[in-house]
């Protein structure tokens, strides 16, 4: 077990290493700066004297390698500097400030996917060819086929222009908070129905399962016994990394319903060029997502038996 984390941790490392010199590089690379960016947004140009000395405030006059020495030294104590967006404000301190209402979106998305998605996914399972089981799929066809953003823009005309029953945006009630976790939820629904439905069916079809009706045993017995404990470990492999996704913000819904979330500053960081606000945010989101797999990984292991983490000698 010790070996296998240890690997595991420096492949993490790895993947760090990697996605930090691409988003570095791909960021420099676009023409410009973020001075640049502001200044067309505002439509006034910033005086040359003015520019040079933002750049050495923020280090942009030193060569592009070692702009990104200096950014993995500071980052190895999570320090990520002043935002440029933002300059009284560190980007840790915006981190700390309003990564609190992605959490609070992504805890209610998954909440409401994992109760909608499983539930499906067992109703097919249990009753295939049914009703239950067109529903589901009619459910996971339309998460598939309708993008959030779209699915966000829709329940705003319908619930907000048309009907007038709740608000466009913001998160200050549970009113603001409907519609955002609806349209966050598509994609974790779609994800949990199939995989529910079609490891829920395979446990049935099991052995085991036909043992213990052979035995006698009731059917609400085997179900919760047997199917359940058996059909829902897959879930795991894919819930991890599902929650660790819903945590981190999203883009597009955070934009649209105007929620200050982590995921609404990356994309003004993004237009306005904030350098230490988009590697921050690139750095600490890849950092949590590898972590689920990781953690999802030995927690798969511990509740199954079955799997074994290292290799046979």
């Amino acid at each position: 077990m010790l070996r296998y984390v240890s690997t595991r941790i420096a492949g993490l490392l790895g993947v760090l290493f990697i996605v930090s010199v691409l988003t570095f590089a791909l960021m420099h690379t676009v023409p410009g700066g973020p001075f640049d960016a502001r200044a067309l947004e505002k439509q006034q140009m910033v005086p040359e004297a003015i520019k040079k000395q933002l750049n050495e405030k923020y280090g942009l006059n030193e060569p592009v390698w070692k702009q990104y020495l200096l950014f993995v030294k500071n980052a190895a104590f999570l320090d990520f500097g002043y935002s440029m967006t933002y300059p009284s404000r560190t980007v840790l301190s915006i981190f700390k400030q309003q990564w609190v209402y992605s959490l609070q979106l992504g805890l209610l998305t998954l909440v409401f996917s994992t109760i909608v998605g499983v539930g499906l996914g067992i109703l097919a399972a249990v009753k295939p060819n049914s009703i239950f089981d067109y529903f589901g799929t009619g459910v996971s066809i339309f998460c598939l086929a309708v993008p959030s953003f779209v699915f966000a823009i829709l329940l705003q005309v319908v619930f907000s222009v048309w009907l007038g029953w709740l608000p466009t945006g913001g998160w200050s009630t549970p009113w603001h908070w409907i519609m955002p976790t609806l349209a966050n939820s598509l994609a974790p629904i779609l994800v949990l129905q199939r995989h529910t439905r079609a490891s829920m069916y395979d446990a049935m079809k099991a052995n085991y399962v036909r043992t213990a009706r052979a035995k006698g045993l009731s059917k609400l017995r085997i179900m919760f016994v047997h199917v359940f404990k058996n059909g829902l470990l897959p879930i795991l492999t894919v819930g991890g990394p599902l929650a660790a996704g819903l945590i981190v913000g999203s883009f597009f819904v955070e934009s649209i319903f105007r929620i200050p979330g982590i995921g609404f500053y990356f994309v003004i960081a993004i237009g306005t060029r904030d350098y230490p606000m988009i590697m921050a945010t690139t750095m600490i989101w890849t950092l949590i997502i590898i972590v689920a797999y990781l953690l999802t990984d030995l927690l798969y292991s511990l509740v199954d038996p079955r799997v074994s983490l290292l290799k046979e000698e």
